[in-house]
């Protein structure tokens, strides 16, 4: 592909934007760790909540979602409740507020909160560091694998060259280069350079959404996609089956990718979907990026407010160019996708659009605004690993009494380290959708129990959540290495008992120790759930204490949450495919469920503290 000098220029600035941006606010994230990992809880929630949005932008996820949208139409709106999308709804409801409460610096430091100084709490807190770290590598393995395939598709530079006798491809090549230009300013700025230039970042990716959305809708009209969808296609609704068959559409080859996926089953992949995304919800945030902008805000009533913000943004300017990319594949990119002979490559359907339909200019800003989603997903992870290691391991166990400013040189060296492994990791990964399910259903299935208990149960201890989470790894990598044929989704329920099975072993092992430790959490944190006796020796030590009574007004803002989330997402589709009756419905639904998240959940916080 051949680039006008107007699109190599825009994203030239772009990169020495960013670069600059991150390096003039690094002396602000060099005074101590809490203002190298948090910003020092001075930043606006608005800030954060952006920056957020911005990280969750993934250009490998975006690529996946075009491909899942290419292949099954409407129904792709059910399945990112894989991770589940919707536990972002779980959060700004209520986790955000008990877990900003704890006023610790990270989901390891959290776990000593809640379980206090006992070797199991100990256990505790080492296994949900080395979940945080597994976790991170895995993504950052996914993001290298993501941004490779994306700039061999899109930039017309070969940069295959032979090290050592290892040949290192063009894709590997560039997914070096730019991790490399990334970890510069993530490394040296901190939690200051990553929420600005995420910020920054932010507003280039809507900018180029809307232009491609805008591109897509005077190129492509109904008649045209109805010419080259099956039956169903348009069809948000499922039955037990799948029943979407492509062998008498415009890409029968299609049929395969659905086959290997595995999901032709979709009533059952629905129902394993929402009983995972409950749980899975429940737990809340794994220890990784999300985490960290929450603890990074000034107060319980801010992280809730944030993480609302996250979704606001998110979702519409997404799926408007999701849907964009996806419609022009489908009515123009007939040749090249058939040229694939029978396996297509679906993760090269959005890079292939770009190469064909941008026009100048806009190119050159989508260029620059996916190298944003990479480097804004990319950095927030590089910037929020380290600090298990620096503070969860180093200070807590190693050396307390260590430096400020030894300690935040160990976080850039550690920075670095997580980097070099994590495209280690990348340099041999599979494809983005094998990822991408081993990372949403595998691997997360161990993290779900031990981490659901932990907020509801009284009588959960650190020594259940270390058995809990040791038996979720182990199941989840027995299933990685030896059973890899299984959809991962399917196999969510075996993990899940077994880590279950640690949870309630580990807990049962012992009596309850550190019980003020618990008391302690309880008053602060003030959860619902299953805390009878806990909560009545609170009560009898403090009478004036208040117990939270709001599960009923939780659950229905969550279920209202959940609604208006995936009103977001299928509104920009229902608009590209002018299906105009749908959208106005689903667009009403919106402004009613909106309505009632104001009075039911906003208004609300204003008794938060």
């Amino acid at each position: 592909m051949t680039l006008s000098y107007w699109d190599i220029g825009i994203v030239i600035a772009y990169i020495i934007g960013v670069l600059a941006l991150g390096f003039y606010l690094s002396k602000a994230s060099s005074r101590n760790l809490e203002s190298y990992f948090l910003g020092g809880n001075k930043l606006p929630w608005y800030y954060l909540g952006l920056s957020n949005a911005s990280g969750m932008f993934d250009i490998s996820g975006t690529m996946w979602t075009v491909g899942i949208l290419f292949v099954y139409g409407l129904k792709s709106a059910w399945l990112p409740w894989l991770w589940p999308v919707w536990n972002q709804v779980f959060v700004f409801v209520y986790l955000a507020i008990w877990m900003r409460r704890s006023n610790v610096m990270t989901g390891a430091e959290w776990i000593t909160f809640r379980f206090g100084d006992g070797k199991g709490a100990k256990l505790s807190h080492i296994i949900i560091v080395i979940f945080a770290v597994i976790s991170v590598l895995g993504f950052i393995a996914y993001f290298f694998e993501g941004i490779g395939k994306y700039c061999t598709s899109i930039l017309p530079w070969d940069l295959a060259f032979d090290f050592l006798g290892y040949h290192v491809s063009s894709a590997k090549s560039y997914a070096l280069l730019v991790c490399g230009l990334t970890s510069l300013y993530t490394i040296k700025g901190g939690m200051h350079s990553v929420v600005a230039t995420e910020v920054m970042q932010f507003v280039i990716m809507t900018i180029a959404c809307i232009g491609v959305g805008i591109v897509a809708f005077t190129m492509v009209d109904a008649n045209q996609i109805d010419q080259v969808v099956p039956a169903g296609w348009k069809e948000l609704l499922f039955d037990w089956n799948l029943n979407l068959d492509w062998s008498q559409a415009a890409f029968p080859q299609v049929n395969a990718k659905i086959e290997k996926d595995g999901f032709d089953l979709f009533g059952l992949l629905f129902i394993l979907m929402v009983l995972k995304g409950i749980f899975a919800s429940i737990a809340g945030p794994v220890p990784s990026y999300d985490m960290q902008r929450i603890l990074a805000t000034r107060n319980a009533s801010e992280a809730a407010k944030m993480s609302f913000l996250t979704i606001c943004v998110l979702y519409i300017p997404r799926y408007f160019m999701i849907v964009g990319f996806t419609v022009l594949s489908l009515v123009y990119l007939g040749p090249e996708l058939l040229d694939m002979g029978e396996h297509i490559d679906f993760e090269q359907v959005l890079p292939h659009a770009i190469n064909k339909f941008l026009p100048v200019g806009l190119k050159g800003l989508m260029l620059a605004g996916f190298l944003a989603a990479f480097m804004g997903t990319f950095a927030a992870f590089v910037n929020a690993a380290p600090a298990y290691i620096v503070n969860d391991i180093y200070k807590k166990y190693i050396k307390p009494g260590a430096s400020d400013a030894r300690l935040v040189r160990l976080s850039i060296i550690a920075s670095l380290g997580m980097v070099i492994v994590g495209i280690i990791f990348g340099l041999n990964a599979g494809s983005l959708n094998e990822l991408i399910l081993w990372l949403s259903s595998a691997l997360y299935g161990g993290y779900v129990a031990a981490n659901v208990l932990k907020w509801i149960w009284w009588r959960f201890s650190g020594n259940g959540y270390f058995w809990g989470m040791l038996f979720g790894l182990i199941a989840s990598s027995i299933k990685l290495f030896f059973f890899p044929q299984y959809v991962d989704i399917f196999v969510f329920p075996i993990i899940f008992l077994f880590s279950l099975l640690g949870c309630i072993i580990g807990t049962y092992l012992e009596p309850l120790p550190n019980r003020d430790k618990v008391k302690q959490f309880y008053k602060q944190t003030k959860p619902w759930g299953f805390w009878g006796p806990i909560k009545k020796e609170v009560m009898r030590e403090d009478p004036a204490f208040v117990p939270n009574k709001d599960f009923k007004r939780d659950t229905f803002n969550v279920v209202v949450g959940i609604v208006w989330q995936m009103a977001q997402v299928v509104i920009p589709i229902y608009f590209m495919l002018r299906e105009n009756t749908e959208m106005v419905i689903w667009s009403a639904i919106l402004i009613l469920t909106s309505y009632l998240l104001k009075r039911f959940w906003w208004d609300n916080l204003k008794h938060v503290s």
